[in-house]
């Protein structure tokens, strides 16, 4: 039966990412459950993790499931279809409105059977090593407080993150003034860009720019909503290579809630397939 996750599953949770190839790490697992210490859960089998998921809330009107892990050898037992109901089940118990994820090829066929509907595409791009053509100045870039984007990220999500983005703005994170923000974190397999909220290709070109300029010696993944033609430009322009393709799905949890209202082009990266 499904339990709660705690801070000591964290070894067993990376054994199930490593499993996967994701590129997740530890700390990333921490910050997951310090976002949703209520909704991540877990599936234990033979004395070990065997599976697991989590949905983050933010507010009430949206929660974002992620980390949908099975590790291979206890496949076909329906540990995952256990696991989404749970989480579904605990969203209903709090009053929340929508539910959306990040579906593999792998997770889409039980999620279209739990209600799930197509919303868009999201790309994983990825860059080699290698510098950066002409560096932004750094003079134009100012520390991100949370206070200064709340409102304009929550228009370009549509639900609140003021909860989760200090988790994630523990190292590269930066804005332009007015304009917009990134960040950034380690990863297992390339150093990660995402979140970035900006209103102008000008202001994310600029924050990309930085990005890539301290992690010149890194591979970089960047997942970006396809349909926002400037960010595409963006990872054409800086030697981005698309690696895979997922789709984005969303499903009502309450019963006839409001529409759900968000700004996709001034979405630039999103912060991860665990949150949206």
């Amino acid at each position: 039966m499904p339990r709660l996750l705690t801070l000591s599953d964290i070894p067993g949770c990376m054994l199930l990412k490593d499993a996967a190839g994701w590129n997740q790490t530890e700390q990333d697992w921490r910050n997951l459950l310090a976002a949703a210490p209520e909704g991540c859960f877990g599936i234990d089998c033979e004395g070990r993790l065997a599976a697991s998921a989590s949905a983050a809330c933010f507010g009430r009107d949206l929660a974002w499931i992620g980390m949908v892990l099975t590790d291979p050898a206890y496949r076909g037992r329906g540990f995952a279809r256990l696991l989404m109901e749970r989480c579904l089940e605990s969203l209903e118990g709090r009053g929340v409105a929508w539910a959306k994820l990040d579906a593999t090829d792998m997770g889409y066929p039980l999620y279209r059977k739990l209600g799930f509907e197509d919303e868009c595409a999201v790309e994983r791009w990825a860059r080699p090593p290698g510098p950066v053509p002409d560096p932004p100045d750094p003079a134009q870039f100012r520390p991100w407080e949370v206070a200064d984007w709340r409102v304009l990220d929550c228009q370009a999500f549509g639900a609140d993150r003021s909860s989760l983005l200090p988790l994630l703005a523990f190292e590269d994170a930066a804005a332009v003034p007015g304009l917009g923000y990134a960040m950034g974190r380690p990863g297992t397999r390339a150093a990660y860009f995402g979140p970035c909220v900006a209103t102008s290709g000008e202001a994310a070109r600029d924050l990309l720019s930085r990005f890539l300029s301290l992690h010149s010696h890194e591979t970089v993944f960047w997942d970006l909503l396809p349909h926002n033609q400037a960010a595409l430009s963006l990872a054409h322009r800086f030697g981005f290579e698309r690696r895979r393709e997922l789709i984005r799905m969303a499903r009502s949890v309450a019963a006839r809630p409001a529409e759900f209202l968000h700004n996709d082009a001034y979405v630039f990266a999103i912060a991860g397939f665990e949150y949206g």
